[in-house]
């Protein structure tokens, strides 16, 4: 959940700045104009144009959308549903669209761990590429060190050894 929801912090932000221009712009331009500065006036239109325009774009096509991803996420990562249809029946929303809302999902990676097979998602357990290491302990002269996958003996002794 932590990167949708940093997503959706971010978006937050930015859309209430955008919204707080609108104010903030009128603000700046009745005071240029009681003050007669003209540069004033220019930076109060521009925050009200921006304020004015950029507020429902904002926060109908930059917040609301991760909005509704966000809910998809919880869905599968904290109520562990694990189908399109499931997920569907939860959210009431149609099986088209939460195909849709998972493919953005895993667009932006917003569902580390999980992968898709048509319709279903499951847990992704591949094991790491790569040399694989983990700690051993000899029973004969009780020495820790790192094992790698095809070590059987101590480094130290030569007894075989267990893995932890």
């Amino acid at each position: 959940m932590q990167p949708i929801r940093k997503a959706l912090r971010r978006s937050l932000v930015v859309c209430l700045i955008i919204t707080l221009c609108l104010p903030l712009g009128g603000v700046l331009l009745g005071v240029g104009l009681g003050m007669k500065a003209p540069a004033m006036w220019g930076i109060g239109i521009a925050l009200l144009v921006v304020g004015f325009y950029g507020t429902p774009i904002a926060w109908s096509s930059g917040y609301a959308p991760k909005k509704s991803l966000e809910r998809v996420v919880a869905a599968v990562m904290e109520e562990h549903l694990s189908t399109v249809r499931e997920i569907a029946a939860q959210l009431d929303i149609s099986e088209d669209k939460v195909r849709k809302h998972l493919t953005m999902c895993f667009r932006k990676q917003y569902l580390p761990g999980i992968k898709r097979e048509g319709d279903i998602l499951i847990r992704n357990d591949n094991a790491p590429i790569g040399h694989e290491e983990e700690y051993a302990e000899c029973t004969a002269c009780g020495a820790r060190f790192l094992a790698g996958k095809d070590s059987k003996v101590c480094p130290y002794c030569g007894t075989p050894v267990r893995k932890k």
